[in-house]
């Protein structure tokens, strides 16, 4: 549990406290920075750990061979090669996973920064928002609407076609469909927000879903879908050909209802 003010308790027994009292908002991709972190200090440590412990008793008995006290190198060769062998196989398992997440942060910073652009034509932004056991990598919020933006970085071939369609339904990747239907969770994402905005403001607003795969060319979409698919460079010409469904003078109300709200989740 965070809170607003960390107190301390001087040897005077005077008692001072933070001059920041409010949370920060999240930055993008502050969730899989923190998993990265999580991994590197729990999940492997054990097995780093273990592996440092049995090379060493491999050392020390080998020492004890040379040195001609009674040695038992064989067995503990055997015990650490079991230990080592299993504890190879995890970290393996574990570094690939933290470059997936890495090569996830970097796509996530990236349209972070490629959103920025946003805020001179007037949208409020917010990224990272934790949503129960999701999180939602960004939201745009103005005249022109609000979006709940999706980032899906996928490693590419160096060579051959690199194409994303989308029939207005599934996504297929090369092809291929993704394990996890990114339709669904954006319309999931999305349906979030406007429950939010509903009890904050009591207004019902419509929230855009988006996927975005940065570096990958997107085939043109059918007209008229509810979820966009796009390249992040796509976006700023979709929004463009939008209405403006929202006013100018609201924008800032709602944003600051909505920030208030994800920074007492925080707290909570």
């Amino acid at each position: 549990m965070q809170k607003k003010n960390y107190l301390m308790i001087t040897r005077n027994k005077k008692i001072i406290i933070s001059p920041i009292k409010k949370t920060s908002l999240r930055t993008a991709g502050q969730s899989i920075d923190e998993e990265i972190n999580r991994i590197k200090t729990e999940d492997l440590v054990p097995y780093i750990g273990v592996s440092v412990f049995m090379v060493g008793g491999i050392i020390f008995e080998w020492y004890r061979w040379i040195t001609k006290l009674p040695p038992r190198p064989l067995a503990i060769c055997a015990a650490a090669i079991m230990v080592l062998a299993f504890s190879g196989y995890k970290i393996s398992k574990y570094r690939k996973h933290i470059k997936n997440l890495k090569l996830a942060l970097q796509g996530e910073r990236a349209v972070g920064e490629y959103l920025n652009r946003f805020r001179e034509k007037g949208f409020q932004q917010f990224h990272d928002v934790v949503a129960g056991n999701f999180n939602i990598d960004h939201i745009l919020i103005g005249k022109k609407g609000i979006y709940t933006i999706e980032t899906k970085t996928i490693s590419k071939y160096q060579k051959g076609p690199q194409t994303i369609k989308y029939d207005g339904e599934t996504v297929s990747i090369n092809g291929y469909k993704p394990d996890r239907d990114p339709i669904i969770q954006a319309k999931a994402q999305a349906n979030w927000v406007k429950d939010v905005l509903k009890d904050l403001t009591g207004k019902n607003f419509y929230v855009r879903p988006v996927v975005l795969y940065p570096g990958w060319f997107v085939d043109k979409q059918p007209r008229g879908t509810d979820v966009w698919v796009l390249n992040p460079k796509a976006l700023d010409s979709f929004i463009k050909n939008e209405n403006s469904v929202i006013d100018e003078k609201l924008i800032p109300s709602i944003s600051t209802h909505f920030s208030r709200y994800v920074r007492n989740s925080k707290m909570g």
